[in-house]
């Protein structure tokens, strides 16, 4: 019997002295009643025969054959070697990036020290120049002075002989 079946065949049978109503494990009763309305409390019970602790019929198993168990194991085998291989690939993929990263910061490492070694070079061979070029203009200031101090020499020595 349905909940709302039960409750209109409550409402709408005759009064009964306690206005009270069951029906197997579901308990109606009657609280007040009112010009707006009435007033009903639904106590729900067990049901005494069908709650003896029955287990649940469980679905049949069918039973697993031989082949069907060696064909799951070697789906399983399949599905392991797969994933296997699939993190063999990725490190192996990640191997290879790193390798990259190596050879190209290797080859960053040798181009800036050559560059250096370049830059260093140049540096060098310019002081070298300028040193020379100085070295040169003191030695041409030099024989200058030593031309100027010969004429001055002789200068003097002509002024001492013709003075006296």
């Amino acid at each position: 019997m349905s909940m709302l079946s039960l409750l209109c065949s409550c409402l709408y049978t005759p009064p009964r002295a306690s206005g009270l109503c069951q029906d197997g494990g579901l308990e109606v009763k009657s609280l007040t009643q009112r010009l707006a309305g009435q007033a009903f409390e639904v106590i729900l019970g067990a049901e005494p025969s069908q709650d003896k602790r029955q287990p649940l019929a469980l679905p049949p198993r069918r039973g697993v054959s031989l082949e069907e168990l060696q064909r799951r194991q070697e789906a399983a085998e399949e599905r392991r070697k797969s994933q296997e291989a699939a993190v063999l690939k990725q490190l192996a993929e990640k191997r290879e990036r790193e390798r990259e990263v190596l050879h190209k910061a290797r080859q960053e490492n040798s181009a800036f020290s050559r560059k250096t070694e370049e830059k260093l070079q140049h540096k060098m061979e310019v002081n070298k120049e300028n040193r020379e070029a100085r070295l040169h203009e003191l030695r041409q200031r030099l024989q200058l002075k030593e031309v100027h101090a010969a004429e001055v020499r002789r200068n003097k020595e002509l002024q001492a002989d013709l003075s006296g």
